[in-house]
């Protein structure tokens, strides 16, 4: 007969299994619509460069100079000040007040609009200031002028981040993600019609992105005005420019901590054009960069997801189910990134061309293939993390993290590499690295010592501060310590 040890241990694993089994349910239910946004959105400048990178390589590198330079020190700005957004519409729909979405998302139109204002001479004056970052002429002439033709997506970028915080609050997301699918969709029929087939070049691939944004824009809005956000919008209100000052703090607190990262990319992009034979170089790295921000927006999914995840758990004074849930998100998203590096590993000479036809591109990306596959590895774990700070309140120190790992101790590598050791755009794609691999390692000893009974005191601190009251809260939020260990609550899937 089996030992009473033995039975226990079986009984224990069992326990394990099903918890694990119904946190990664929630995690999914989450993360599989916030994944599919993502790609869909992102895939219209990976489009956008893919039937550009065949009109020449000066446009090819142009073009990707503006996605990651200027439209992506602008992206995110804006994801950053859009961000505050998700604390709030989340807080209040926890608080039983949902009312004050409307008026939310009101306050980051504002916010965000004046934001877009304030970027809009660096649209304008493109050209120059990629000359004066040491940018190869011919380049920064072509990013110049297509930069001003895609000024409007700017202005979308500022009405789609408030409109995509509004409906995640409500789990109403699938909505949004068939009209992303739908655009990109289009946008790829009307690149091939203007671009590749009528050859109107890089107006008309400006053209097609300005169009297809606004399309995104003006479906969400008519889902936001459709009747069936009853209780979360009623209409235009003036409280929306009430109490702006504080929304602004908040904004701003989680645009450093986004920006940040974002702009890593954008330095590293920078130093690319310093090297000898540029042109070539920026190509290659471009077609990196873009395959890397391609799987890192699932990685983007997992890390809206264990916010949500942490902040519920938090928020329902449940500190194990919130450290049991980071664990599971950490593992899936680390195994769906083990599935990218075998891919790129397998095809590190073939995906590079779907960028270019040119030979010396090719060779040189397909080098970059190896270090491509372990960054994309590594950039499926970093994101989690970073989701685990939103969800935990960490941003400020998760900035002073990004500091140092990225900007004192990455990118002074990748200078060293790529120009002291002449590893050209494999030393810099290395120091890059190893700055990522740096804070990661941080942030997973962060979070194993973390004391997370602390944090869900914290937490309900918070939801009182913003407004919450505690006979207005949701009942997970009642829940004693006691009951921690029955497992995730069967509404943690609400955002």
């Amino acid at each position: 007969m089996p030992s009473s040890s033995s039975m226990g241990m079986g009984m224990g694993k069992a326990a394990v299994v099903s918890k694990s089994w119904q946190e990664s349910k929630l995690l999914w239910h989450i993360a599989f619509p916030a994944i599919l946004t993502a790609v869909f959105q992102f895939s219209i400048g990976f489009v956008t460069v893919g039937f550009v990178g065949h009109i020449g390589s000066v446009e090819l590198a142009a073009v990707t100079v503006v996605e990651n330079v200027i439209e992506g020190f602008a992206y995110g700005v804006l994801l950053g000040m859009g961000s505050a957004l998700e604390t709030l519409c989340g807080q209040a729909v926890g608080a039983g007040q949902v009312g004050m979405l409307g008026v939310y998302i009101q306050r980051s139109w504002i916010i965000c609009g004046a934001t877009a204002v304030l970027l809009t001479p660096t649209y304008l004056f493109t050209a120059p200031i990629l000359r004066a970052l040491r940018q190869p002429a011919d380049v920064a002439r072509v990013a110049g002028a297509y930069c001003r033709w895609v000024l409007p997506q700017l202005f979308a970028y500022a009405a789609n981040f408030p409109l995509q915080k509004f409906f995640q609050a409500q789990s109403r997301v699938w909505v949004v993600t068939a009209i992303s699918g739908a655009a990109l969709a289009l946008h790829v029929a009307l690149n091939y019609v203007f671009v590749a087939r009528m050859g109107h070049g890089l107006p008309a691939a400006a053209a097609v992105g300005n169009v297809t944004w606004w399309l995104v824009i003006a479906a969400q809005v008519a889902y936001l005005l459709s009747g069936r956000f009853e209780d979360a919008w009623r209409g235009f209100s003036r409280l929306a420019f009430a109490n702006l000052a504080a929304f602004v703090k908040l904004s701003l607190a989680s645009a450093v901590m986004l920006c940040l990262e974002l702009w890593y990319y954008t330095a590293v992009l920078i130093l690319v054009g310093f090297l000898k034979n540029a042109r070539l170089q920026i190509d290659v790295m471009s077609i990196c960069i873009n395959y890397q921000l391609w799987t890192l927006m699932v990685a983007l999914g997992f890390n809206a997801a264990v916010s949500v995840r942490v902040s519920n758990e938090l928020g329902a004074n449940r500190p194990k189910a919130a450290k049991f849930a980071v664990t599971v998100a950490v593992l899936t998203s680390g195994s769906v990134g083990a599935v990218f590096l075998a891919v790129f590993l397998a095809w590190r000479t073939g995906l590079p061309r779907f960028f270019s036809e040119d030979g010396d591109v090719l060779r040189e990306a397909s080098r970059l293939g190896y270090l491509l596959a372990g960054s994309i590895f590594l950039n499926s774990v970093q994101p989690v993390l970073s989701g685990v700070a939103i969800g935990a309140g960490w941003q400020a120190l998760v900035a002073v993290v990004n500091i140092g790992s990225y900007y004192f101790v990455g990118i002074p590598l990748a200078a060293l590499f790529g120009f002291k050791l002449g590893m050209d755009a494999m030393g810099i794609w290395l120091g890059m690295t190893l700055g990522t691999l740096l804070q990661t390692a941080i942030l997973v000893f962060i979070s194993y010592r973390t004391k997370w009974e602390k944090q869900a005191m914290r937490a309900e601190e918070r939801v009182r501060e913003w407004g919450g009251r505690a006979d207005a809260l949701p009942s997970a939020t009642q829940v004693a310590p006691a009951a921690e260990d029955a497992g995730p609550p069967s509404n943690a899937s609400a955002t």
